[in-house]
């Protein structure tokens, strides 16, 4: 489970963001409380997240061209430092009482703008630390990472807010990217398994557009990607509402809902980092699932019952994006992979100023549960519909059938009554189109996370 971390430069990784991780959750609860103290209103909420990953969509695929073209590591130093600064200057506003939601709004934007970069970049930085042996472990640990922060940070945000204020939260984010900007100059480059930077060219972005609509064992999983992430992935908007509208509570029952998310994602991630394989069907069911508690929430009648939803909507939701970021990357060719991955980010995270807007309008408008509901029914008709389409693409339908006393279930090909035991993504590549010729060729050299704010980043 955590084989990744005997790489002293993933160890430095992984501990520099164990510790930034936790005060961008930190921020993300603080930042969600102000705004809607300073409004009264959801929709500003979802204007601030929608903010924050608007760069995302306009500029996510340049941000793919940079992580090809340049040493990642010092990317990453210029990225993370920008990332911190923008605590600090929340912070300094905050705490001198001078804030408003049009700073928020700024400074939103501004830290999507070095998201942007920092996305991909750190993705296939993975590669270059672990090689590409231990990346499916290295990313699971990474979501892992992201999300075994969520224990921590919104519950020391609901004291700070409570205690304090929101300004203090902010000052501990700007100061914990100290974390993996001093971990970072720790590494020994000489154990960096370096990519070859590709070449400034012409029609880089147009090439990579191209490779991932020619093959449907990327051109799916970003597909669903992009649906669930716009519509399904709008937990700040839905719990501060349930939190204020229907359970008519504060910052510290926020704080705590997050917490039992964060349980159940960091139990996702975990049981990922066992496998050691990502199936379609994996993917396929856990977004069904997920879109099928997300309406059982949404209609529950009690705060205990809606909590204990909180947990396996976690493992869901943290499965399906564990599953579909290894699935992309590891069918990705090395040499387009910084571009892959920020058309992931950009579905994924950039979908957020579409989705984040009409949620939390539908939420002020008919209420919570509604606005809940109706992001649930989407992520679970979507997955449904992909997963028909893959079956289809593939060639591929359902079996069953016992065998040693244990029910076996699999996937046969059409026609030929033979089970395909696995129907991994090499069935899938099979069925691709052969491979367009691809520049600047990279030698076999990344995660979740950011989940969606740095998410899974």
């Amino acid at each position: 489970m955590f084989s990744s971390l005997k790489i002293r430069n993933y160890r430095l990784f992984a501990m520099g963001q164990a510790v930034s991780n936790t005060g961008t959750w930190m921020q993300r609860i603080a930042q969600d409380w102000l705004v809607l103290s300073l409004t009264g209103s959801a929709t500003a909420v979802g204007i601030t997240t929608a903010l924050q990953f608007l760069p995302m969509l306009l500029f996510g695929l340049w941000g793919g061209v940079i992580a090809d073209r340049c040493a990642k590591r010092k990317v990453l130093f210029a990225t993370q430092s920008v990332m911190g600064i923008t605590g600090l200057v929340l912070a300094a506003l905050t705490l001198s009482g001078q804030v408003h939601v049009s700073h928020v709004y700024v400074l939103a934007f501004v830290l999507g703008l070095a998201t942007v970069i920092d996305n991909p970049t750190r993705q296939t930085f993975v590669a270059e630390m672990v090689g590409p042996d231990q990346l499916r472990n290295a990313v699971s640990l990474n979501s892992a990472n992201f999300q075994g922060a969520r224990l921590v940070g919104p519950a020391v945000a609901g004291v700070l807010i409570t205690a304090v204020g929101s300004g203090w939260a902010f000052l501990l984010n700007g100061l914990s990217f100290l974390a993996p900007l001093i971990g970072l100059l720790m590494m020994r480059t000489s154990e960096l398994q370096q990519s070859e930077r590709a070449p400034r060219s012409k029609g880089q972005l147009r090439e990579g557009l191209s490779y991932v609509r020619s093959r449907p064992e990327l051109l799916w999983p970003i597909v669903l990607v992009g649906f669930v992430g716009t519509f399904g992935y709008n937990f700040p908007i839905w719990l501060t509402a349930f939190t204020d509208q229907v359970f008519k509570e504060g910052a510290g029952t926020y704080g705590l809902l997050n917490t039992l998310m964060a349980v159940g994602s960091v139990a996702g991630a975990l049981l990922a980092a066992r496998r050691s394989s990502s199936r379609m069907r994996l993917m396929v069911g856990a977004a069904l699932i997920f879109g099928l508690l997300m309406v059982a929430a949404a209609v529950t009648p009690t705060f205990w019952i809606f909590a204990a939803l909180m947990m396996p909507i976690g493992i869901m939701g943290l499965t399906f994006n564990v599953t579909a970021n290894v699935s992309v990357q590891l069918a990705a060719d090395p040499a387009m992979r910084g571009r892959v991955m920020s058309l992931y980010m950009m579905v994924f995270v950039g979908g957020t100023p579409i989705g984040g807007p009409i949620m939390g309008w539908i939420t002020d408008v008919f209420g919570a549960r509604v606005g809940l509901l109706a992001g649930g029914v989407v992520s679970a008709l979507v997955a449904l519909g992909i997963g028909l389409v893959l079956a289809r693409i593939t060639g591929v339908g359902l079996r069953s059938g016992l065998r040693a006393g244990m029910r076996d279930y699999g996937i046969r090909g059409r026609g030929s009554g033979q089970p395909v035991r696995d129907a991994r993504l090499p069935a899938l590549r099979a069925a691709a189109p052969p491979p367009e010729p691809v520049r600047a060729p990279v030698p076999a050299a990344a995660s979740a996370g950011s989940g969606r704010s740095g998410a899974a980043e």
